[in-house]
């Protein structure tokens, strides 16, 4: 079989049970011929994520409540590509919004990008490093979310992965792609 060759999309319907978590019903044929009439796909967008390094060599991560799993989480401050915005005027907005530092988008160091779930989304995660980074601006939360700040150094956010205290795999992925990237911060 060839795993290069596309499916056909034949039929798609938005089945969407909210603006928060769109979801479309396909009907695809497979490079076999084989018809699915019931393979439901969520074009749910883009998001972006930031890795703050402080001057003195600390990354600043975001801890909030994830209603998915309904628990607490350390992560890589972030959110969607906004309306309107590019990737990188997204990054921007969304570090500031979350931790209250403000850059200009000559400050952003792209780390790569994550295909999240591509079976069932077509989101990818961009990550950026931010060197020098500092709290200069005001928090500003969206109607869902209670951030907390925390600081911790390189070697402490490798500890929290290896122990499972981050887990969320874009985070961990962008800190091993930092930690691949650019080793120094982490000696």
């Amino acid at each position: 079989m060839n795993v290069n060759m596309s499916w056909q999309v034949l039929e798609e319907k938005d089945v969407s049970p909210s603006r928060w978590f769109p979801v479309l019903q396909h009907k695809v044929r497979l490079p076999d011929g084989t018809v699915i009439d019931d393979y439901f796909y969520s074009p749910i967008g883009n998001v972006v994520m930031i890795l703050p390094l402080t001057p003195d060599g600390n990354f600043i991560l975001v801890k909030q409540y994830k209603h998915g799993l309904q628990n607490i989480f350390i992560e890589l401050p972030g959110g969607m590509q906004q309306n309107g915005k590019s990737i990188k005027e997204s990054a921007i907005a969304e570090l500031e919004e979350e931790t209250g530092i403000k850059i200009s988008e000559d400050k952003l160091i792209a780390l790569g990008k994550i295909a999240n779930n591509p079976t069932k989304t077509n989101q990818i995660t961009y990550g950026f490093l931010v060197k020098d980074a500092e709290v200069n601006s005001t928090q500003r939360f969206d109607s869902t979310e209670q951030i907390e700040l925390v600081t911790f150094s390189p070697k402490e956010t490798i500890k929290l992965i290896k122990d499972g205290k981050i887990q969320t795999s874009d985070t961990v992925a962008l800190i091993f792609k930092a930690y691949l990237d650019y080793p120094e911060i982490f000696a």
